[in-house]
């Protein structure tokens, strides 16, 4: 859903797009496949819709760190070989004082989440992939970890290889 002025707001489900739409509080701006039928009215399923007035909304400031956020964020990969990830790790532990942040927390399969235990990367000679990092931009914002439509980029400002 857009607010009156394009920008991104959320995601809806396909039935509060169409009440939106029938209620002529939002026009439909991109159609989805398949069309929605009432007994008078046939209705193509709205893909992205935008309000007709402006709504004001405060923004969080950060995005919520979550364990599916963190794996999104890491591709599914573990941050030290690059195997499937299965499990979460803390570069710098929790039990040394490292925190539980973004830029301390990244994706890891079991193997080297069990083989590091207690231990930095540093002390292991071992090396993040890439650094860890709180997500950023209007995608993240909107969509959290979810993996967004294809037909969405042109509003979230998507890479074209996230878009596909």
């Amino acid at each position: 859903m857009l607010n009156a002025s394009y920008e991104p707001l959320c995601v809806v489900s396909v039935r509060r797009a169409a009440i939106l739409v029938l209620s002529a509080k939002a026009v439909c701006v991109a159609d989805g496949e398949g069309v929605l039928h009432s007994a008078r009215h046939a209705l193509p399923v709205p893909s992205v819709v935008r309000l007709t007035r402006f709504v004001r909304v405060p923004y969080r400031s950060h995005v919520g760190l979550s364990r599916r956020a963190i794996f999104a964020r890491d591709g599914w990969r573990c941050a030290y070989c690059r195997g499937p990830a299965e499990t979460i790790d803390h570069v710098f532990p929790r039990s040394r004082g490292g925190g539980h942040a973004w830029e301390n927390v990244v994706a890891a399969c079991a193997r080297c989440n069990h083989t590091k235990g207690d231990k930095t990367p540093a002390e292991l000679g071992w090396r993040l992939h890439s650094a860890p990092a709180a997500p950023k931009g209007t995608a993240w914002r909107v969509l959290g970890h979810r993996a967004p439509d294809p037909r969405w980029a042109d509003w979230l400002d998507l890479p074209e290889a996230e878009a596909a």
